[in-house]
């Protein structure tokens, strides 16, 4: 398996003075997706966790829905090309549409018309954090970046139950990270009761669409959601946190799971 950081050697201008350093830098690379022993399309990743970014990018393009239909995974050797068997045959999508994900994102599904909910569901009251508990989940993303504290130039995304962080994922891509999460669920049977996904990536349509599908109840960023990203969260009652940051965050729609004190009450002022 190719190494997920590469030494590099570079020149760093600090305080006037130029010295000569050696230094790592992430590795982006091409892993072939092949299914069924048929080659489908080009992923551009860091290699980390491959199998579980395979089984995940067909999990989040609705191709396949548990891991009883997964017979295998295999990297291969020269780990540029990672070969999934179902049980099962499955069509090959007739194109594949680039995205606005970093590193090339693509995608079988079909937004033409209108934003593709992947896995609609309704908005569940249960499911709630506190002010404090977003801003401890951000903390905990942040402990959880081994790559990005030696190499930089990741990005990190978690799976949590509201308490702790039960996966992490890095990828030079902040979509693939969402489809590694995906497909450790999948092929570890991880099934927690409330799902919160935290990202360091901006939250665009695809990541989204893959939140849906993950299921998750809740997705906090670093950074901004897009519009159309708002627009599939309202339709899957999904709570989307932004700007996620110390003490403070942006809460674009159901603000109703994020409560204060004990009572449970919406820390959040609801309006019509």
């Amino acid at each position: 398996m190719l190494p997920a950081k590469t030494n590099v050697h570079c020149y760093r201008f600090e305080g006037g003075r130029c010295q000569s350093i050696e230094t790592q830098a992430v590795t982006e690379t091409s892993v072939t997706l092949s299914v069924n022993g048929e080659d489908w399309l080009a992923l551009m990743c860091t290699p980390l966790d491959v199998e579980a970014l395979a089984v995940g990018f067909l999990f989040n393009e609705g191709l396949i829905h548990s891991k009883d239909e997964i017979a295998s995974v295999r990297i291969c050797p020269t780990g540029d090309n990672v070969d999934v068997w179902l049980t099962h045959v499955v069509e090959k999508p007739a194109q594949w549409r680039r995205t606005s994900g970093c590193t090339g994102g693509v995608t079988g599904v079909s937004i033409e018309d209108k934003p593709v909910v992947v896995n609609p569901q309704p908005f569940v009251e249960e499911v709630t954090l506190s002010p404090e508990q977003v801003t401890a989940l951000v903390n905990q993303l942040f402990t959880a970046q081994d790559l990005y504290q030696t190499a930089g130039g990741v990005h990190t995304s978690a799976l949590s139950d509201g308490k702790r962080i039960l996966i992490a994922a890095e990828d030079i891509g902040r979509h693939n990270t969402l489809d590694k999460i995906a497909g450790r669920c999948l092929l570890d049977r991880i099934n927690p009761r409330q799902r919160v996904l935290i990202t360091t990536g901006r939250v665009s349509s695809e990541m989204m669409q893959k939140a849906a599908r993950i299921g998750a109840s809740v997705v906090i960023s670093r950074t901004a959601p897009s519009s159309l990203a708002i627009e599939i969260a309202e339709q899957s009652g999904i709570t989307l946190i932004g700007y996620a940051r110390r003490d403070r965050f942006t809460v674009y729609c159901y603000p109703q799971r994020v409560v204060a004190g004990p009572s449970g009450e919406p820390a959040c002022p609801l309006t019509n």
